[in-house]
C-alpha cells in the first residue's frame, strides 16, 4: 500500500485558524490528543479515515490536501522567490521548501501577494504605456483570469465526468453519425430553437462563432473548414444544453472574478465539444489502436493537431486512463498560453520557460514534428512531441500567428507512442537536460542561461568567460 500523505503543517494551520485546541480536535477525530500531536508534527501518517473526518470538519476539498497541489505550490514559491526582487535577501531553496512545508498558510499567503504584486506592476506598466501615448485613461489592477482558469482545469486533472457524461448522451439522444455529424448537431440546435447559418468572413467581422439570443440564430464563418465547424456546432450546443455543469463548476470560489467565471465557462463548453467529436470509448480505443499518432487521430476524427494533443491530456476517467500526457501551447515570443499537466511536470507561472524545450524549436521547422528526451535537474525524464500550428483563417489580408503545441510524458510511458520507434530511451547522452526556468534551475553550464539561478550565488570572474556569463570559471586555463 501507498504510504500516507504526511501535511501535518496544513493540518496544524487548519486547527489553529479555527481557534481550536489540540484536545478538541482530536476529540472529533474520535484520537488521542498526542497522536494527533505526531501527525501534526509528520512522524505519523494520515490515514484515509482521518482525512475523511478532516474534510467534514473544515469543509475541505480534499484536492488541497493533495502531494500534487502540495508539489504545485512548492514550485510556484520557488519562482516567487526567483524573482531578481529577492536577490539581495539571500534567500536560499532550502528556506524556501521549509516555509512551504512549515507553514504553508503563510506560503500560500506570500503566492496571493506575489500575484497581487504583479498584477500591480502590469497595471503600472499599462498606464504607463498609455501615457506616453497621451491617453490619460488610468487602469485598475489587471486581473489574471487565464491563471485562475488553467489552475481551475489542473485542479480537475483536466477531466469533467458531467461533461463527458454529457457529451455521451447527446451522441445517444441526437442519433449522431460520424459520417454526417454537422447535420446531425445542427439538428440538434434546432430542436432548441436555434437557427444555424453561415456567414461571409467581412460580414462577420473577423468572428469565427457568432450566438445572437434574441433572434436564436447561430452564425459560422465560411473560412471555418468542417472540422472547426463542427467543433463550434458542439461548443454552442455545450453552452447551451449543459448550462446547470458549467455554472456550477464555475462557481469555483477560487475564480474571483466574473471574469474568470465566464472564461471558465467558454474553456468547459470547449471541453464538451472535444467530448463530442472525439468520444471518450472510442477515441482511447483509437489512440491505443494508433499509437498516439497525433496525426492520425486527426485524420480520424476530423479534428486539429492541437485540438486531439488537447484531448489526449482529458484522458483520466478511473480504470480507462490513457498515457499520462503534459501539454504546453507557446507563442515564438515563449509566452505560454495553455498548459496542463499529469506527468508532474512543472511549468513556469511568473517567468519564462527553458529554451532548451522542444517545443521552441519546432519554430525553426514549421509544421514538421520534432521529438526530444529531456532530463529535469532532479532526473527525471520525459519524451517529447512537438510541431507548430497556424492560428487564423480568411483571405489574403487575414492576420495568422504561428504557435508551437508540445505534448510530453514520462520516459515510462514513451514506448507507448508511435514516435519512440527506433529512439534509445535508455541514451543518457541523447537526452536533452532542461529545466522548468533559468532561475530554478541549477545547472550552471547551461549556454542558454539567461539568468543566475536561486541556489547559487552570482560570482563573476572578469578573467575568463565559461559557455555563459554566469558559468562557474576558473582564473587557470587548462
Amino acid at each position: 500500500m501507498a504510504d500516507p500523505v504526511r501535511f501535518g503543517a496544513t493540518i496544524r494551520a487548519l486547527r489553529r485558524g479555527r481557534g481550536m485546541t489540540q484536545a478538541a480536535l482530536a476529540t472529533q477525530l474520535g484520537i488521542s490528543a498526542s497522536y494527533l500531536n505526531l501527525i501534526e508534527h509528520d512522524r505519523r501518517g494520515l490515514p484515509s479515515p482521518i482525512l475523511i473526518r478532516l474534510a467534514g470538519i473544515f469543509d475541505l476539498d480534499l484536492r488541497t490536501l493533495s502531494e500534487d497541489q502540495h508539489a504545485r505550490e512548492l514550485a510556484d514559491l520557488m519562482e516567487v522567490f526567483g524573482d531578481p526582487l529577492f536577490d539581495a535577501h539571500d534567500v536560499t531553496a532550502a528556506e524556501v521548501r521549509d516555509l512551504a512545508a512549515s507553514c504553508p498558510s503563510a506560503a500560500r499567503a506570500v503566492l496571493a501577494l506575489y500575484r497581487g504584486y504583479r498584477g500591480a506592476r502590469e497595471a503600472a506598466d499599462t498606464l504607463a504605456a498609455r501615457l506616453t501615448d497621451g491617453d490619460p485613461e488610468a487602469s485598475g489592477a489587471l486581473p489574471l483570469p487565464t491563471e485562475e482558469v488553467s489552475d481551475l482545469i489542473q485542479r480537475h486533472g483536466n477531466h469533467f465526468p458531467e461533461l463527458e457524461a454529457g457529451a455521451d448522451e447527446l451522441w445517444r439522444s441526437g442519433s449522431l453519425a460520424g459520417d454526417d455529424l454537422g447535420g446531425g448537431l445542427a439538428r440538434l440546435l434546432e430542436g432548441l430553437g436555434v437557427r444555424v447559418r453561415i456567414g461571409r468572413a467581412a460580414e462577420l467581422a473577423g468572428a469565427m462563432r457568432r450566438f445572437d439570443p434574441a433572434t436564436r440564430t447561430l452564425w459560422l464563418s465560411e473560412a471555418l473548414r468542417r472540422g472547426s465547424r463542427h467543433f463550434q456546432l458542439a461548443h454552442q450546443l455545450g453552452l447551451l444544453s449543459q448550462g446547470p455543469v458549467l455554472e456550477r463548476l464555475a462557481a469555483d470560489p477560487r475564480l474571483g472574478s466574473d471574469a474568470s467565471r465566464r472564461l471558465a465557462r467558454v474553456a468547459l463548453a470547449s471541453y464538451f465539444a472535444a467530448a463530442v467529436l472525439m468520444p471518450y470509448d472510442r477515441f482511447l480505443d483509437a489512440a491505443r489502436d494508433l499509437r498516439y499518432d497525433i496525426e492520425l487521430l486527426g485524420h480520424r476524427f476530423r479534428s486539429s493537431f492541437e485540438q486531439v494533443c488537447h484531448r489526449l491530456t482529458t484522458l483520466r476517467r478511473p480504470g480507462a486512463e490513457g498515457v499520462p500526457f503534459h501539454m504546453v501551447r507557446v507563442d515564438v515570443a515563449g509566452n505560454i498560453s495553455k498548459r496542463f499537466s499529469a506527468s508532474g511536470l512543472r511549468f513556469a507561472r511568473f517567468s519564462g520557460a527553458c529554451p532548451r524545450w522542444t517545443v521552441f524549436e519546432a519554430f525553426t521547422t514549421p509544421g514538421l514534428v520534432r521529438t526530444q528526451l529531456s532530463q529535469m535537474p532532479d532526473g527525471a525524464g520525459h519524451f517529447w512531441v512537438a510541431r507548430t500550428v497556424r492560428k487564423g483563417a480568411g483571405g489574403f489580408r487575414a492576420p495568422r500567428s504561428l504557435l508551437a503545441i508540445g505534448l510530453g510524458c514520462d520516459l515510462a510511458h514513451a514506448r507507448e507512442l508511435v514516435y519512440a520507434d527506433g529512439v534509445d530511451l535508455e541514451s543518457r547522452p541523447a537526452m536533452v537536460p532542461v529545466g522548468i526556468t533559468c532561475r530554478l534551475c541549477d545547472r550552471m553550464d547551461c549556454e542558454a542561461r539567461a539568468f543566475p539561478p536561486i541556489q547559487h550565488p552570482l560570482t563573476v570572474n572578469e578573467d575568463v568567460r565559461g559557455v555563459s556569463f554566469y558559468a562557474p570559471t576558473s582564473p587557470r586555463a587548462r
